[in-house]
């Protein structure tokens, strides 16, 4: 009791608040997501994430051997589809000459010990904008699971060490484990989106792949934000049917669910720290409201202290620079 117990005795200095620090981010936590378009010599900034690009793949070359060279082992691939490519099929998807299984060969090649995921959803192949096959303006389940489940081989086929479904789909980890399994790649990981919200945040993400629905919303597959349990019932559905590790997005609005789902599950949990998170700190820091660096860590050091082993996040090579 006070005062035998002062607690600012572990505060003084920086030297022991390090040595008590509980939480540290380090850039093992990160996964980077990259934005690939096709070209040459393309490096195209998305106006609505300042400092964000979309890389054509000579310079995913480049970009990924900085990356590595920063201490940052993981990436998690995201194409911007041609229009013309495009139908409601997602045919292009598992092209094996495609711009992701192309993508996933480039990263490879370039540094072949980086750990590489990829985006399984067909809004960015999609003529409707819509994660999955379009009848009578409804989202079809099990015809969009087994296309899911052919452009997850398609990828690990290409090289990918994990695919990354995010389209919410009810049983999809179940089809693709499956079909790795069937085709013997049973080394080729899942990270399922389990809990991903119907969110606000989205914006400017659908502004780097052009993927914003054409119609309606994302509602009647993604979650309602008012619902807590139901984010645990998705989550252990996903680990039943064979994911690897299980993902709650977006970020900082759901810490709650990330301590719930860390405190019931035995597998890693990945956050998304998603693009209107982002866009928000880069708006508000440029207006000279916030200081840009100390909100950054602040966020990522909140995000792994709710329980994430690892964040998906945008401002990875500016933290991994901050931290160094």
């Amino acid at each position: 009791m006070y005062p035998l117990r002062r607690n600012r005795r572990l505060r003084t200095g920086e030297a022991i608040r390090s040595l008590v620090r509980e939480t540290a981010v380090t850039p093992n936590d990160f996964l980077v997501p990259i934005f690939v378009v096709e070209g040459k010599n393309v490096k195209e900034e998305i106006s609505s994430m300042p400092n964000y690009f979309r890389y054509s793949l000579d310079l995913l070359e480049k970009e990924v051997k900085e990356l590595w060279n920063l201490g940052l082992k993981s990436v998690l691939l995201f194409v911007k589809v041609p229009n013309e490519l495009k139908d409601n099929a997602g045919t292009e998807a598992i092209n094996p000459e495609g711009l992701m299984q192309r993508a996933v060969k480039t990263v490879k090649n370039a540094v072949p010990e980086m750990l590489v995921m990829t985006d399984v959803a067909l809004d960015p192949y999609s003529s409707y904008g819509h994660d999955g096959v379009v009848a009578d303006g409804k989202i079809l389940n099990d015809d969009t699971t087994a296309i899911l489940a052919e452009m997850s081989l398609s990828h690990a086929k290409a090289g990918a060490d994990f695919v990354a479904p995010s389209d919410m789909m009810d049983g999809r980890i179940f089809e693709i484990r499956s079909l790795l399994e069937d085709e013997g790649f049973y080394d080729t990981g899942i990270m399922s989106y389990s809990a991903k919200y119907a969110s606000a945040f989205y914006g400017p993400f659908r502004d780097a792949l052009d993927s914003a629905p054409g119609f309606g919303d994302k509602k009647t597959y993604q979650m309602d934000p008012a619902n807590r349990d139901e984010a645990i019932k998705e989550t252990l559905m996903d680990i039943e049917e064979g994911a690897d590790i299980v993902m709650v997005k977006p970020g900082l609005c759901y810490l709650d669910i990330v301590r719930d789902i860390k405190n019931t599950v035995n597998v890693p949990v990945a956050v998304y720290q998603v693009s209107g998170e982002y866009a928000m700190i880069k708006a508000a820091a440029e207006k000279g409201w916030l200081n840009h660096d100390a909100v950054v860590l602040e966020q990522l050091m909140a995000i792994k202290r709710a329980g994430a082993n690892m964040i998906a996040s945008y401002f990875a090579k500016d933290a991994v620079k901050l931290i160094s």
